[in-house]
C-alpha cells in the first residue's frame, strides 16, 4: 500500500533524527544543500531564481520530485536580487550584479571594522552594527552613520536622540529599510510558502536556522581574514574579548531551530581549517568559543551542523569534545575513515562526496565511492550521505547515481 504524505514525512524526519542522535535508522539518510546545481538541472538561470521567487520554487519542485531527498533546502540560497540592489550591498556580487547570469555569488571580503574601533565593539556591539557596520555595508544606509546611541536615550536624553531622526540623511536612511523590509518580506514569504508545499508532498525542510562561528563572525564581517589575523599576534586580548561576544551572537542566530522538526542548526566554518592557522592558534582563538556556541545551542534545543569546508582531520581531536547525540559535522575533506574512528558515539558525519566526482566521473564511480562512504562511514549507523560541498556543476545522472545507489545499498534493516 502506497504510504501518504504525512506518513513519508515524519518516516523521514525520523530516519535524519534517528542518524543525527547516534541511533541506527532504517537506511542512511541522503540531502544536500544543492545551490546552482538545481537551477542548472531545471534550465533556470540564477539571475532567473534571484529575481523571480515562483520560477525558483518551481526549479526546486523539480529537483525535489525526480532525486526525492530526506530532507530539502529549496531556493534559501538563491538570495534576492531586488532588495540587494536596491540596499547597494557592498561585500557581494551576485548574477547581474558584478558577476554573468549564471554565474554562483561571491563574496567581496572587506574591513568593516577598524583594529581601533574593537573597544566600541565590545562596549556596545549593537550601536557599533547600526552606526558603523550597517552605513559601510549598505549604501541605501549610509545615513545611520554617527546615530547617538539607543543607551543614551534614558532621562531628559531622549530629547537629544530623538532630534537626530529630524536630520535628512536619517529619515532618508529609515525610507530605505522599510522599503527594502518590505522587499524582503516577499522573499521570506517565498520562501515559507516553499516549505509548507515541499511539507504537504511528504518532505521535511533541511535546516531550521543558520549560523557561523564565533571567529567566522569577526573574521568574514568585521575585520576581514588579513585583520583577524593579523589580530591574533597584534591585539590577542581585544579579539579573545571581542569573541565572548560573538559566541552570544552564534547562539542567538542559531537557535531559532529550537522547536522545529528538524532543529538543525547549520554553522558554516570559513577560516578553521588546516592552512588558516596553527594547531596552537586554533585552540586558543577558535574552538573553545566555537564549542560553548555548540553546547549554548543544545541547551536550546538545536541539533547542531558544522559544515567544515576545508581539510579539517587535525582538528578531531577537538571536534570529540562535544555533546553527545547533539552535533554532526559535514566533512568535505576529510580521512572518512580516522573520522568515523573517533567520533562513532559522539557526533554524526556527513558529506564528502567529491563534487569533481559528480561532474567529472560517471555513474558507476559515483555509485562505488558511495559503497565506500556506506561501509567505512555509515556502519552502525551516524552518517548522512551528502556532496563535499555546496554543489555547482555536475552530470545529472552522476548526482541521480549517488541518490538511487543510497537509497538501494544504505538499507540497515
Amino acid at each position: 500500500m502506497e504510504k501518504s504524505p504525512e506518513e513519508l514525512y515524519q518516516e523521514r524526519v525520523k530516519r535524519i533524527l534517528d542518524a543525527c542522535t547516534g541511533k541506527v535508522p532504517d537506511r542512511v539518510p541522503i540531502m544536500g544543500p544543492y545551490e546552482l546545481f538545481v537551477y542548472n538541472y531545471a534550465g533556470v538561470t540564477i539571475k532567473e531564481a534571484m529575481n523571480d521567487y515562483a520560477l525558483a520554487r518551481r526549479a526546486c519542485h523539480k529537483f525535489l520530485d525526480d532525486f526525492q531527498p530526506d530532507a530539502d533546502f529549496g531556493p534559501v540560497l538563491a538570495y534576492p536580487a531586488q532588495p540587494m540592489e536596491f540596499l547597494g550591498v557592498k561585500w557581494f556580487r551576485w548574477a547581474g550584479h558584478g558577476l554573468g547570469d549564471n554565474i554562483m555569488y561571491q563574496f567581496v571580503e572587506g574591513e568593516y571594522m577598524k583594529a581601533e574601533e574593537y573597544d566600541e565593539f565590545i562596549y556596545d556591539p549593537s550601536h557599533f552594527m547600526a552606526t558603523k557596520w550597517l552605513p559601510r555595508s549598505f549604501q541605501a544606509l549610509e545615513g545611520f552613520a554617527g546615530f547617538p546611541p539607543m543607551r543614551l536615550m534614558m532621562w531628559f536624553g531622549w530629547t537629544g536622540l530623538l532630534t537626530a531622526f529630524a536630520q535628512p540623511e536619517v529619515q532618508r536612511a529609515l525610507q530605505n529599510a522599510i522599503k527594502a523590509g518590505k522587499l524582503l518580506s516577499k522573499w521570506f514569504a517565498s520562501l515559507g510558502r516553499y516549505t509548507q508545499e515541499i511539507k504537504k508532498k511528504g518532505f521535511p525542510l533541511a535546516y531550521g536556522a543558520f549560523s557561523w562561528p564565533p571567529f567566522d563572525i569577526i573574521g568574514d564581517t568585521l575585520r576581514g581574514t588579513r585583520g583577524i589575523m593579523s589580530d591574533m599576534i597584534r591585539r590577542p586580548d581585544k579579539l579573545l574579548k571581542a569573541l565572548e561576544i560573538t559566541t552570544q551572537l552564534c547562539i542567538e542566530y542559531g537557535s531559532a531551530a529550537a522547536g522545529a522538526d528538524l532543529p538543525l542548526t547549520w554553522i558554516w566554518m570559513h577560516k578553521g581549517s588546516e592552512g588558516f592557522m596553527s594547531d596552537e592558534q586554533y585552540a586558543t582563538f577558535y574552538w573553545p568559543f566555537l564549542k560553548r556556541a555548540i553546547e549554548g545551542l543544545v541547551e536550546r534545543g538545536c541539533i547542531v551542523v558544522i559544515y567544515c569546508e576545508g581539510n579539517d582531520t587535525p582538528r578531531l581531536k577537538y571536534f570529540v569534545d562535544v555533546p553527545k547525540g547533539k552535533v554532526v559535522y559535514h566533512f568535505a575533506t576529510m580521512d572518512m575513515a580516522k573520522a568515523k574512528e573517533m567520533l562513532h558515539g559522539i557526533a554524526a558525519i556527513s558529506g564528502n562526496v567529491p563534487n569533481r566526482l559528480l561532474l567529472t566521473g560517471t555513474p558507476d564511480d559515483v555509485k562505488a565511492y558511495c559503497k565506500w562512504l556506506i561501509d567505512t562511514v555509515g556502519k552502525d549507523g551516524g552518517y548522512i550521505m551528502d556532496t563535499s560541498a555546496l554543489l555547482d556543476e555536475a552530470k545529472p545522472e552522476n548526482v541521480k547515481a549517488m541518490f538511487e545507489f543510497t537509497r538501494e545499498y544504505g538499507v540497515y534493516r
